[in-house]
């Protein structure tokens, strides 16, 4: 499942090519749904790659949440920008 995800996130990488600088593009949508499991896909301006594996009857998650992927790790990298330019003050 995760290397045809990734197969999948890269042909629609290449396909959008110039296009995936837009934030609406970042969300790659549905990859590889299987009768278990959605396989939804994700990749950042720096190119991280992001593979969210829902159970198939997960019925609450939507779009929105998923693209919010995005803030949350952003989020996650200017805190740790943050710290690590502070501890290298202190050093």
């Amino acid at each position: 499942m995760w290397h045809t995800s990734l197969d999948v996130m890269d042909k629609k990488i290449s396909a959008m090519g110039k296009a995936l600088v837009d934030q609406r593009k970042l969300y790659l949508g549905l990859l590889y749904p299987t009768e278990d499991y959605k396989l939804y896909g994700y990749v950042t301006n720096s190119k991280v790659k992001f593979v969210m594996v829902v159970d198939s009857s997960n019925t609450v998650l939507r779009d929105n949440e998923i693209r919010s992927l995005h803030n949350s790790y952003t989020g996650i990298m200017a805190f740790d920008n943050m710290v690590n330019s502070m501890m290298m003050q202190v050093c």
